[in-house]
């Protein structure tokens, strides 16, 4: 064979095999090609499956959920969740009205609507002093004021009281206002610390302004000792409870003792000189004489920045001068005037006003208490809160919600201890 042949017989094998070697790559790529194919079948097929049992799974469990009972509460647990939802509808209505108000003080809008008594058309200097010795300074008084108040106090005629009563009526804006704007008044009101978180609860956040609040219960039972913190308490600043504000005492049993003062000062970080530099006390001697020092902190209580006032106790006087059934009727309607007076001073001053008040025993009750405050349905009628104070074990004493129109008949326990009031 010659060269050439041979040459064309190598050049054949070459060609042979990169023919082989091509087929075999193309075999193992077509190979490669269908097991990623196959794979990537297998796989769709089992999410088709998967996807279908899901499906299933969800429609057998909207059915479960659709033929499901719903769960059944008890009576416990339908009250409970019937007074969280009422307390959560309360808190933000209350978050709502609070939202809403301005957080000017009230004795600077009182201040802002007031002008000098002489002012008003038809007021001369002699009808001017006549209002200021009946204890009635500013317009908002007089506006708060009955016709006959003004005949037989400030001895004016009843056309002259009735036109002045008006003019300082349309002053202050004493009309009809929506109840909305009550309730947000209402929520701004100021309340003073009794320095004990029970009794703090029990009225509702403190003792209220512009309201009468009566104490009453036996001897030793800690009304006197309540109103003696009070005065102190009230000397705080507004974020300790307080409202940094000073007090009158009108003492009628000769019960107030500075020395408690101090100590209850020294308790709660205060300077005790200061604190008895800024309690205002009158000694009543008779049931007239407290009538008159009433009116005479009327006359004080802006200038001397009063907003609480303690009458300790309403009934003693009243209780001992007018005595038998045929004085009956004389004592009822001149203990009404009184706690009216004190009424009016409260939201006229905006006031908290506490009275301590004596019991008496029924003897014709013969089961459960025969405890019962002294004044009859004058007294119960005219108080805004009623607290009866009753002794417990030891120092501990218990407080109990007797009227009022906002408050629950709940009670408490408090401990009176030598630096005063505190939780029992």
């Amino acid at each position: 064979m010659s060269k050439k042949e041979e040459k064309v017989e190598e050049t054949k094998k070459e060609a042979s095999t990169k023919k082989t070697d091509t087929k075999a790559k193309t075999d193992s790529l077509d190979d490669l090609v269908e097991d990623a194919y196959q794979s990537v079948m297998e796989e769709s097929v089992k999410e088709t499956k998967g996807d279908k049992n899901a499906d299933k799974e969800e429609k057998v469990e909207a059915k479960e959920k659709k033929t499901e009972k719903p769960k059944k509460l008890s009576k416990k647990e339908q009250k409970e969740l019937d007074e969280a939802t009422r307390q959560a509808k309360i808190k933000a209505l209350e978050e709502a009205a609070l939202s809403t108000r301005s957080d000017i003080d009230v004795l600077a809008q009182d201040d802002a609507m007031e002008i000098p008594i002489s002012d008003l058309p038809g007021v001369g200097p002699a009808t001017t002093l006549k209002l200021k010795d009946a204890g009635l300074t500013s317009i908002r008084g007089i506006a708060l004021s009955s016709v006959k108040e003004l005949v037989d106090n400030a001895d004016l005629g009843d056309k002259t009281a009735a036109k002045l009563i008006k003019l300082c009526q349309e002053q202050v804006g004493l009309t009809f206002s929506t109840a909305d704007t009550l309730y947000t008044e209402r929520l701004a009101l100021d309340r003073i610390t009794t320095g004990s978180d029970n009794l703090d609860e029990l009225f509702g956040d403190g003792i209220e302004t512009e309201s009468i609040t009566e104490l009453f219960g036996e001897f030793r039972t800690g009304k006197t000792q309540i109103a003696h913190q009070l005065c102190v308490t009230v000397q705080l600043p507004k974020e300790r409870g307080g409202l940094g504000a000073n007090a009158a005492y009108i003492d009628t049993e000769g019960t107030f003792r500075p020395e408690r003062i101090v100590e209850m000062a020294e308790r709660f970080g205060l300077d005790p000189k200061q604190v008895l530099q800024n309690i205002t006390v009158g000694r009543a001697y008779t049931s007239d004489h407290q009538v008159n020092l009433a009116k005479e902190i009327a006359t004080l209580a802006r200038g001397k920045n009063i907003r609480l006032v303690v009458v300790d106790s309403l009934t003693s006087h009243f209780r001992a001068e007018y005595i038998g059934r045929g004085t009956l009727a004389s004592r009822q309607q001149n203990l009404n005037q009184h706690i009216h007076f004190l009424l009016k001073l409260a939201e006229m001053h905006h006031v908290a006003v506490l009275v301590t008040n004596q019991v008496m025993s029924r003897p014709d009750f013969f089961f459960g208490d025969p405890t019962a405050p002294v004044g009859g349905n004058i007294v119960a009628h005219s108080c805004t809160t009623r607290v009866y104070l009753r002794k417990s074990k030891q120092t501990k004493r218990v407080a109990r919600i007797v009227d009022s129109p906002n408050l629950p008949e709940v009670e408490t326990v408090f401990e009176i201890l030598s630096d005063g009031i505190h939780d029992g």
